[in-house]
């Protein structure tokens, strides 16, 4: 797949500033499927001159008379979108969309080390783009929009090869039995709300977020700077949550549910646990001991009650919350 702009950019033809606009007409003529020329000058893109516009010009009562044995620079438009090389085609495709709509369809003049490169018609742009935003799709989360399987696992490899790395592995305790008691559209809200608030705490940081499925979702960060995050997450999610319980819930902190044996239980309210893989006192191999810590730390989290996280150095924070 193309991700750069360059990887789709096409040489068209390009003149010096000082050619006559019989010249540009000539060009035209001879490439009827050719949309647009560039101007540049010393080897530097300078400005554009799209077909439609410079017959609409051309085209007037008096227009062939009074420009074609004249400079372009009567007619080029000086003020072109030109990207480099390397831009992403998603951003492009921003840049372009956001231009007049008088501009919309001309080329995106693409440079090299600061010299001419190539075009871009708005067609190769958004083709492009809609195939990286199909593959992007495949990609992720249909319910949070967050990275999936594909992409944690290839974070997990990638954490193997750094000389720091944090990983906070995050789950909803109880969460099935409040997906029983209120139902899968307010569970579904309440991982969305919960996506929402790993979000703000992961862009802070400087990490990547994943959703591995369900309630669990995992944070990789290039250093050991998480304590702050961890009691962010907790304290955010220990406000968020109370919005989704009804009054009498939240008195009483229980709901009650069926065990599998058919009697009801009093099942504490939602609470979140962070169980925190780092490499600072033990090198892993691969990415099954990565997973196996976590599970070890995991067990630990579940034995607490109410929201809290432990780090592989047995840090403990417990927020008592709606468990008090």
């Amino acid at each position: 797949m193309l991700l750069q702009i360059g990887e789709i950019a096409e040489q068209i033809p390009h003149i010096p500033r000082n050619s006559k606009c019989e010249f540009v007409d000539h060009i035209f003529k001879s490439n009827p499927r050719l949309q647009g020329v560039v101007v540049y000058d010393n080897g530097h893109p300078i400005a554009l001159i799209m077909r439609i516009r410079f017959y609409q010009q051309i085209g007037t009562l008096y227009g062939y008379t009074l420009f074609m044995g004249r400079s372009i620079e009567l007619l080029m438009d000086k003020h072109p979108l030109v990207v480099q090389y390397k831009t992403a085609i998603t951003e492009v495709s921003k840049l372009a969309m956001n231009r007049k709509e008088e501009n919309l369809y001309d080329y995106v003049i693409v440079t090299h080390e600061g010299q001419l490169f190539g075009a871009v018609s708005v067609r190769d742009l958004l083709l492009n783009f809609a195939e990286i935003q199909a593959v992007a799709a495949s990609f992720l989360n249909p319910l949070t929009g967050l990275p999936g399987n594909l992409s944690i696992s290839e974070w997990l490899v990638k954490s193997l090869l750094q000389d720091q790395f944090s990983v906070l592995y995050i789950d909803l305790d109880h969460f099935k039995a409040y997906n029983d008691t209120y139902g899968f559209k307010e569970g579904d809200r309440m991982l969305q709300s919960t996506a929402e608030i790993l979000k703000h705490c992961t862009l802070r940081l400087g990490g990547f977020l994943g959703h591995i499925g369900g309630d669990d979702f995992i944070i990789f960060l290039k250093d050991y700077n998480y304590l702050e995050s961890c009691k962010t997450i907790i304290r955010e999610f220990e406000t968020m949550v109370k919005s989704f319980y009804h009054e009498q819930h939240l008195v009483q902190r229980y709901v009650l549910t069926e065990s599998r044996s058919g009697k009801m239980e009093e099942i504490p309210l939602v609470s979140i646990s962070v169980a925190v893989v780092t490499n600072r006192s033990r090198k892993f191999d691969s990415i099954e001991d990565i997973s196996g810590e976590a599970a070890r730390i995991k067990k630990k989290c579940k034995k607490i009650k109410g929201c809290c996280y432990i780090d592989d150095m047995d840090v403990v924070c417990q927020v008592k919350g709606l468990e008090a």
